[in-house]
């Protein structure tokens, strides 16, 4: 059963999380900072980023990073780069959550653009500091709830029928297909760099802030519900244990996969669709327009 004091040694690595100042994210940072990793905690909003970098034991920094809005994922991923030529481990965690049909500044429907493109445009954007780099690491984090999920790539916008769990749940199918996809290529280069995907099961965050409380009591309820510190294992996991490889899906063992110790998990068959993969990657690349593929020529 794997757990926090399972965790190697982190001395010597820079780790950057997105989506750290709180929940999930926080208790991944935090982690990995008390394991001698310096972690960059990469967050929308600095202030609450330096507060919670104060509440970690360990080398920390904060970059100003807002997936909603490709001037500043390009920006954050320049500043990165330069001051860290070196990136051991990305964790993609960030997330966005919408009662309401949104849209990033870039006009892409909220929750796609953040979960998705925006972690596909900084990925691509970091990429070449992680190829450099010995035995580094991506690591998407996904949900349970991409099991409801459907891409129609005729209609990414959300224009023509809009329900926003519909639209959470393909924002999650999204990252695991892009997660899979990424472990393909990073293996047909020959690449030292792995991808690999988690999902913390039920936590309770402040993502789904102003929410309807009943259904969420109905859908989730405590007893189905774990810590932001336990929902972080299984991606802490994916991250960290030398026994993990690319291409590799965790979550908690429990009932559902809610809550429990991290382990393999699968996800759906959707998600493993490498013709969509490819589709949405093509897609991917147009709209926030970065390239991998100069990169992974050169691995």
């Amino acid at each position: 059963m794997w757990g926090i004091d399972d965790m190697p040694s982190q001395t010597g690595r820079v780790a950057v999380v997105t989506g750290a100042s709180a929940g999930i994210g926080f208790a991944a940072a935090k982690a990995l900072a008390e394991h001698g990793c310096h972690v960059v905690l990469a967050v929308r909003d600095p202030a609450r980023g330096a507060d919670a970098a104060a509440r970690i034991d360990g080398s920390t920094a904060v970059l100003r990073l807002d997936l909603a809005e490709l001037d500043s994922v390009r920006s954050a991923a320049a500043e990165l780069t330069g001051q860290h030529p070196r990136i051991d481990l990305l964790i993609n965690n960030a997330g966005a959550w919408s009662a309401t049909r949104a849209e990033t500044r870039d006009g892409f429907e909220l929750q796609l653009g953040v979960n998705h493109l925006g972690h596909f445009a900084f990925t691509g954007l970091l990429l070449g500091a992680m190829l450099t780099t010995p035995a580094s690491r991506v690591v998407t984090v996904s949900s349970v709830s991409h099991r409801g999920g459907a891409i129609d790539l005729a209609d990414l916008p959300m224009l023509r029928t809009y329900r926003h769990t519909a639209a959470y749940a393909r924002s999650k199918l999204a990252n695991l297909l892009f997660a899979f996809e990424l472990h393909r290529r990073l293996a047909r280069a020959d690449a030292a760099t792995m991808s690999l995907a988690a999902h913390p099961g039920g936590v309770w965050t402040g993502l789904f802030r102003g929410a309807n409380p009943a259904l969420l009591v109905h859908t989730l309820g405590r007893l189905v519900t774990q810590s932001p510190e336990r929902g972080a294992l299984p991606i802490l996991r994916a991250a960290t244990d030398p026994a993990a490889s690319g291409g590799q899906y965790y979550g908690p063992g429990g009932m559902g996969e809610l809550r429990g110790a991290p382990k393999l998990v699968r996800a759906n068959a959707s998600a493993h669709d490498e013709a969509l993969a490819r589709e949405l990657w093509g897609e991917s690349e147009r709209l926030t327009g970065v390239g991998y593929e100069p990169l992974l020529r050169s691995a």
